[in-house]
């Protein structure tokens, strides 16, 4: 939807933008948490296979999202655990940036968001008020 070429931060605005879309479709269609993984599972393995050749953003961001309850403290919680893992790209994140075209710009992004998922669902087990 051209979010990704907003200046500055491109990056955050997409994310921004992906969280609203997961966060509005689990409330507006009435989403229960199951389908919802289901769905953000499905959703994220189309837009990243669309996203290699087109080098798009949005599925790097549903990889934080996955398997959590729609609410507003989770999706602000995966934006930023999934930036910061984008921005700094500790390894193995900035390796993959390494592969050719389409597959190095999504792949350091997706695993940035496999970061962001696994402290995600870390801090909900051992953080009850994260639930």
């Amino acid at each position: 939807m051209g979010v990704g070429y907003m200046k500055p931060g491109p990056g955050t605005y997409a994310s921004v933008a992906t969280v609203v879309i997961w966060w509005g479709a689990a409330h507006g269609f009435h989403i229960g948490p199951h389908n919802l993984s289901a769905l953000t599972f499905l959703a994220m393995l189309v837009v990243t296979g669309v996203g290699i050749p087109a080098s798009t953003i949005v599925a790097r961001q549903l990889f934080a999202l996955l398997a959590l309850s729609p609410t507003w403290v989770h999706g602000l919680e995966a934006l930023v655990l999934f930036r910061l893992f984008d921005i700094w790209k500790p390894w193995p994140i900035r390796y993959f940036e390494k592969f050719k075209g389409g597959w190095g710009i999504m792949l350091d992004d997706v695993v940035a968001g496999f970061f962001a998922h696994i402290c995600l669902q870390l801090l909900m087990h051992f953080v009850p008020r994260l639930r």
